[in-house]
């Protein structure tokens, strides 16, 4: 059972489906219901206050969960006593996520590289940071939330940081980052039975424009994955693998991503962890459990805490995904009426619906502002790319858009 709405739902949902897997999914938000529907049953929270119940009749072995907001709702402790597996970490291994300043005080443990960070209740003693420490921070919420007040704010100067603390929302805090340019990637990793097992290294493209111009937005608008079971560009080596005895401690077991950006200094430039996550992600996900021959397997495997054996399709080494953002995206404050979502052509590739809906005349329309993610897979980055942007352009509805230059930039991993 996955526990999600919209692209996220139908793309694992569709992915562990085909992989022989019987799918449901309970529905957490309040939109992208029906792409869903098209895997499984569905569940609504209005009527089915708590999942558990329905995990018992249906015989889930394993729920997976899109946000960690799932271990903060009133079923939370009755899911995890329920013998169901849940591909996530649980307890204190969450804190890795959900609490910046813990993944920070973590790294300077296993003397793995952080930037500079300080929490600040408030505006005053923001400014006293900026006072003491005058350089450009990333602005963030202190607990990772999707209703965090503060989302990711990446100020480039000292200035716009100074800027923008006058302006945001101190309800929880702030944490601020040092920065440290954009030679940003990623790693992604599954932990189990006392191993971390290395599946892909990733790269978001988070920046709403071509060109990573404009705002970051609050989901990538594209990302690119390539196999790396090896960690060829040693973000796992170096950022994953120091904290193995506090995995071990925990009994942490389920997906882990780091996001690193590379400094130059000292040469030939070192990896510094900007955050962990303990999802396999909207855009990496669905790319990954294409690529494995076991998806099903490794899934309930680490839901278990056992040994994993991830088998690749042979061929599958890359995997590139587009965003079609709707009407006024990425200012969510803008909103567009309910529009039509036109289809020219079969696709030859994965498109998974996000928050879309069937109108009474049986046509789609597009009901928000991310539309559907496009995934495409292939031998080499170059033709998973192009097969990924010859499908995009199949989707039109007015006023959407999509960036027509992933791969162009932030890679491969430690470039700008």
């Amino acid at each position: 059972m996955v526990l999600g709405v919209g692209s996220f739902a139908h793309s694992i949902g569709g992915a562990l489906k085909d992989a022989g897997a019987t799918v449901s999914t309970y529905l957490t938000r309040n939109y992208g219901h029906f792409p869903p529907t098209l895997v499984g049953p569905t569940f609504l929270p209005g009527v089915h206050p708590s999942p558990v119940p329905l995990l018992r009749e249906g015989g889930v072995e394993a729920v997976i969960p899109q946000s960690i907001d799932w271990a903060l709702q009133p079923w939370a402790e009755e899911l995890l006593h329920s013998g169901v597996g849940v591909f996530s970490p649980t307890g204190e291994g969450m804190r890795i996520e959900r609490e910046r300043d813990f993944a920070q005080q973590l790294c300077a443990r296993f003397r793995v590289p952080f930037p500079r960070s300080f929490v600040a209740a408030n505006r005053l003693e923001a400014e006293q940071v900026l006072a003491r420490h005058p350089r450009p921070f990333v602005i963030k919420n202190p607990l990772c939330s999707p209703t965090s007040p503060v989302h990711t704010i990446l100020c480039e100067t000292l200035a716009d940081t100074r800027a923008w603390l006058r302006n945001v929302n101190y309800a929880e805090g702030v944490f601020l980052q040092e920065y440290l340019g954009r030679a940003e990637a990623g790693h992604i990793a599954l932990v189990s039975g006392g191993e971390i097992y290395s599946l892909v290294t990733n790269q978001e493209y988070k920046y709403a424009f071509n060109g990573n111009l404009g705002i970051v937005a609050g989901a990538p608008l594209g990302g690119l994955v390539e196999r790396d079971e090896t960690d060829k560009y040693g973000l796992a080596r170096e950022l994953l693998h120091p904290l193995l005895p506090w995995f071990r401690e925990v009994g942490f077991h389920g997906p882990v991503q780091v996001t690193a950006i590379k400094v130059p200094s000292p040469s030939p430039g070192q990896w510094h962890v900007i955050e962990y996550n303990i999802r396999i992600g909207v855009t990496s996900g669905p790319m990954i459990l294409r690529m494995l021959k076991n998806p099903t397997e490794v899934v309930l495997a680490t839901t278990r805490n056992e040994r994993l054996s991830p088998v690749f399709n042979d061929g599958l080494n890359f995997g590139c995904s587009l965003t079609l953002a709707g009407y006024g995206y990425p200012f969510t404050q803008v909103r567009g009426p309910q529009l039509p979502l036109e289809v020219d052509g079969e696709f030859d590739c994965d498109v998974w619906w996000n928050e879309v809906a069937r109108g009474a005349d049986g046509q789609l329309l597009a009901t928000g502002q991310r539309v559907a993610d496009v995934i495409a897979l292939g031998p080499t980055l170059e033709e998973a790319i192009a097969k990924a942007y010859a499908n995009i352009r199949k989707l039109r509805v007015v006023g959407s858009y999509y960036r027509t230059d992933v791969g162009q930039s932030l890679w491969p991993p430690g470039n700008v």
